[in-house]
């Protein structure tokens, strides 16, 4: 089928055109070995070292390397078979809620994946004000830096979110090399404090005494095994980084055999090799944090205002390795919990320009990249002045971000596998362990807005500010042509199309139940003096209109010296009238008005792609004409009366 598109304009002031310069969803074709990219998504994963242990000890104490532990069992037997089915089906880098957008269409699909677009904005604005928060308190803190930094947390994580935004404004091309150089070495400063931990606990085996005494004090192994259960979605910090870990995957090296292919299993393997490799990381790391820093931490010191409360191992590296060592390791931490941020940034510079411009739910601008690193990095400095920087006070509301996107992906395995089992005519044997999956995601995020109320409140905020501002967007873009491109359905319809134009028919909307055209035609020149062949149009609407955007079947036949035009894929009649008359040039445009209550036509129009027709394409084309050259000529409008 022949396509034709209407070409943008290119114009604007300077500063116009520098800040569309950048599209949110270009993306690199330049591709890594896995295990290069790997490093990209840890610097999420991994900084949550700077400040998972100190949550784990606040929210759980002497039971944080149990609840630990279960966190572990979930990311490996949970978390890893899930992001590996997300992998396979979403492999050009959009994750679990491009998944979710193809299962669930219509209005109620949108809804649905605006809210998740709300948590996954939670989780990756707090991703970026916790981790620069989590930064400048290692800048506080620090021995021989605090009589320079005492008191000013907030403007040092101000000025450290600042310069994160300025560096995308620049341009950020360098990201796998610069993560590599980052996370490394701070895993490998991790590991000496961690391994340094546990050398004093086999020189002092009284601190596991003492940790077994308090664990005792809290009922037998059952009782502390089903508190463990209880406690473990606290931690769920250590769950960062599997959304990114998807989301890079266009950057990931496939096998040759991949060119053309329409599954690219080498890359969809290799990315499963470096989810693998990041959990089993991230546990082992996360196990021994939590064991060094519940056993060896005194509890007055990670208590909050405490010196280890947000940053337990750089306590442990000053405490036990010196301040010149606890110096190195807390640069390392600062660069990554910053570096953390820009993987944040990133994450949203693809999902907020792929979904909400799309939808209509935001102004095109959005689409491009520079515009919205300028708002998103004036939000995160609201959130962390509403914060005033505080660590701890964050973590609810970046827990329920993160486990929203979880749960989500969740849904979205489980009803794919069920899909294929349907397809396939199989027992859905493979939807049991991904049901049971969802339902503990399910109850780890209920048990999260229970227990941290103040993060669903936070989520309820964003999800709400990106409806109300999507419905005031979609209300304003309302007379958008709403038209991506038309597709003519044959070379014939094409020919025809192009014998029309420009100025050489009249344009006439009729009805579905309008058959007999020439009745039609015959009432026409009854009351205007018109002459000429005519274009009766009728227009098909999409079974789901709730997409902003069409692409337009065009089918285009003759009926004696007249034509008729049968468009199909609509999202709305008036602007897909609109649209066509510009791209026809008719002499005239003949449009039909109803004697219909206006308010339910309006807003049949803007949930339906409905209502009065007539008055809305005169609307969108005089909203149209004030953009276009003066010295255009203009068709004549007639609105008809029933």
């Amino acid at each position: 089928m022949a396509t034709h598109e209407r070409p943008g304009a290119d114009s604007g002031s300077r500063l116009s055109r520098w800040m569309t310069g950048g599209s949110g969803e270009e993306q690199s074709s330049e591709t890594w070995p896995w295990y290069k990219v790997l490093w990209l998504t840890g610097v999420d994963y991994f900084s949550t070292l700077g400040y998972q242990p100190g949550i784990a000890l606040i929210a759980a104490g002497a039971l944080a390397p149990l609840a630990t532990t279960i966190l572990v069992l979930l990311t490996l037997f949970g978390a890893v078979p899930m992001y590996r089915e997300v992998a396979r089906r979403s492999f050009t880098g959009q994750g679990s809620i491009s998944m979710l957008e193809r299962l669930l269409p219509g209005w109620a699909g949108k809804l649905f994946l605006l809210g998740l677009i709300g948590f996954a904005a939670t989780a990756f604005i707090i991703t970026m004000t916790l981790s620069a928060a989590d930064a400048a308190l290692h800048l506080v803190e620090n021995p021989l830096l605090t009589h320079w930094f005492e008191g000013r947390q907030v403007v040092l994580t101000i000025v450290l979110l600042t310069l994160l935004g300025v560096v995308f404004l620049r341009g950020f091309r360098e990201a796998i090399g610069v993560a590599g150089w980052i996370a490394v070495p701070y895993l490998l400063f991790n590991l000496v404090v961690i391994g340094r931990g546990l050398y004093e606990i086999g020189l002092h085996p009284e601190f596991i005494g003492d940790w077994t005494s308090a664990l005792s004090m809290r009922g037998d192994p059952m009782a502390l095994a089903l508190l463990a259960l209880l406690t473990f979605p606290k931690l769920a910090l250590g769950l960062s980084g599997f959304e990114t870990g998807v989301t890079v995957m266009p950057l990931v090296t496939g096998n040759p055999s991949d060119a053309g292919s329409e599954v690219p299993l080498g890359r969809v393997k290799n990315t499963e090799k470096l989810l693998v490799a990041a959990a089993l990381i991230m546990s082992g790391v996360l196990i021994g944090s939590s064991v060094v820093t519940t056993l060896l931490i005194p509890e007055a010191a990670w208590q909050g205002g405490g010196p280890a409360a947000g940053r337990a191992l750089a306590w442990m590296a000053h405490e036990y390795l010196g301040p010149v060592f606890g110096t190195c390791y807390d640069v390392s931490t600062i660069l990554i919990l910053w570096f953390a941020g820009a993987s944040a940034m990133a994450a949203l510079l693809n999902i907020i320009p792929r979904y909400l411009p799309r939808f209509g739910m935001a102004p095109q601008w959005v689409g491009f990249a520079r515009p919205l690193i300028l708002v998103i990095t004036a939000i995160n400095i609201g959130v962390t002045i509403a914060f005033d920087a505080e660590v701890e006070s964050q973590g609810g509301a970046y827990a329920t971000g993160v486990l929203a996107l979880f749960f989500s992906a969740a849904v979205a395995v489980t009803l794919a596998v069920r899909a294929d089992a349907r397809a396939k005519r199989e027992f859905p044997w493979r939807v049991l362990p991904f049901g049971l999956i969802t339902l503990i995601f399910a109850y780890t995020l209920a048990t999260n807005i229970v227990d941290r109320p103040d993060g669903i409140i936070i989520s309820s905020g964003f999800i709400l500010a990106i409806l109300l501002l999507g419905a005031v967007s979609r209300y304003l873009r309302a007379t958008e042509f709403r038209v991506e491109r038309l597709v003519f359905a044959s070379a014939e319809s094409e020919a025809l199309w192009e014998e029309m134009r420009p100025r050489k028919v009249h344009f006439v909307t009729v009805k579905p139940t309008d058959v007999v055209y020439s009745r039609v035609k015959a009432r026409i020149k009854r009351h205007y003096a018109v002459s000429g062949p005519m274009a009766f149009v009728h227009v098909d609407l999409a079974s789901d209109r709730s997409a902003f955007d069409s692409a337009l079947t065009l089918r285009v036949s003759r009926i004696g010296d007249d034509f008729r035009i049968t468009v199909g894929g609509a999202v709305a009649v008036a602007n897909t009238i609109a649209y066509l008359s510009e791209e026809l040039d008719p002499i005239s445009i003949f449009l039909g008005l109803t004697r219909q209550n206006p308010m339910s036509q309006a807003l049949r129009y803007l949930l339906w792609g409905e209502g009065e027709t007539g008055i809305l394409v005169h609307q969108i084309l005089l909203r149209h004409w004030k953009w276009t050259p003066d010295d255009d000529v203009r068709p004549r409008l007639f609105l008809m009366s029933d």
